[in-house]
């Protein structure tokens, strides 16, 4: 195998026990060896997001097979090996892949349909944050609440990966985006990719800048990482037939909220974990991305911000950047 260690050993992190991020150790394990239909990624980067510290802290629900001690949702590489009935993929290409866990290490196995080519203009390394924010955003926003040009979208979180991808895919097709964020900088930061408004919710009501900046309209598009704790004002925000889409829940599960305004708005409330997507259902989303996605990246309309990259050995590190909510953009590890 090319570049492989000379034991055919790799490190990895592993989740020793459910904790904070000193939980996160290196060990030595096998290179695994690629199936049907799946190739093995030397890894270049690894992809940090918010469902690794979940799992982390054992308050992800795990879909049946998922690997519960090795995090790591997404990668970018070069492929080393093919398993059988592989036809797209050769040794010496470099992809970028969207994974069921185990990302946090050297080498990692991916099946074929859940590998993208590197979309144009992005490093190797940047690459590694794209499949799962841009994944995320496009089933969401695209295919679940279909947003259109010349509507109106709120984004929470605005600074995070997945709010910066939905502010740089929206205006490419041709939404007005309005985000939340909790600083002034970030807000900035928000402002410079694009968004036509900011609010500092430490600051001000985000329901009420909305509803001023559109002239008491509402919106018709809110993307939610956060949850329960704006699920309420969120309902009131909302135009006629607007749609609600959860993407995580970081205020938790449960909501106390009056529901009528559903009912007398006719809102649609979706969400979706792509963690317990079919393989089948990866493979489709990663094909829309390479055939709708992948030319805004020639045209320069979306790009990969990446705010910081950790050694894999410093993913303890890493995950404290992304507690520490201080990040604007993707973090990721390289091995």
């Amino acid at each position: 195998m090319e570049n492989s260690p000379r034991d055919d050993s790799m490190t990895v992190v592993e989740i020793r026990n459910h904790g904070g991020p000193d939980v996160l150790v290196p060990a030595r394990r096998p290179i695994p060896v690629p199936t049907d239909g799946q190739v093995l990624i030397k890894v270049s980067a690894a992809g940090v997001n918010r469902a690794d510290l979940m799992q982390r802290e054992g308050k992800y629900p795990m879909p049946p097979g998922a690997p519960a001690d090795v995090p790591g949702l997404e990668v970018s590489g070069t492929v080393v090996r093919v398993g059988k009935d592989v036809t797209r993929w050769q040794k010496g290409d470099h992809v970028c892949a969207l994974l069921i866990g185990q990302g946090y290490a050297e080498y990692a196995v991916a099946p074929e349909a859940q590998c993208m080519a590197v979309p144009p203009s992005v490093s190797l390394i940047d690459a590694g944050g794209v499949p799962e924010t841009f994944c995320t955003v496009w089933t969401n926003l695209v295919e679940q609440a279909g947003l259109k040009t010349g509507e109106v979208l709120l984004i929470q979180g605005g600074s995070s990966g997945i709010g910066v991808t939905a502010i740089l895919l929206a205006k490419a097709l041709g939404a007005t985006v309005l985000v939340t964020a909790g600083s002034d900088a970030k807000c900035t930061a928000c402002l410079d990719l694009g968004a036509d408004l900011a609010i500092n919710y430490r600051n001000e009501d985000f329901k009420e800048a909305a509803l001023t900046f559109t002239n008491g309209h509402g919106v018709d598009v809110i993307l939610d990482i956060v949850g329960p704790n704006y699920v309420e004002r969120e309902i009131e925000l909302l135009k006629r037939f607007g749609r609600l889409v959860f993407v995580g829940l970081m205020s938790g599960s449960r909501a106390n909220v009056e529901l009528t305004g559903i009912l007398l708005k006719r809102l649609n409330v979706t969400g979706s974990s792509l963690r317990a997507y079919s393989h089948e259902e990866k493979g489709a989303l990663c094909r829309a991305l390479e055939t709708r996605v992948w030319p805004l990246f020639a045209t320069g309309q979306v790009r990969v911000v990446t705010h910081a990259t950790f050694p894999l050995t410093a993913a303890a590190d890493a995950h404290r950047l992304l507690e520490s909510s201080a990040h604007i953009g993707k973090v990721l590890l390289t091995p």
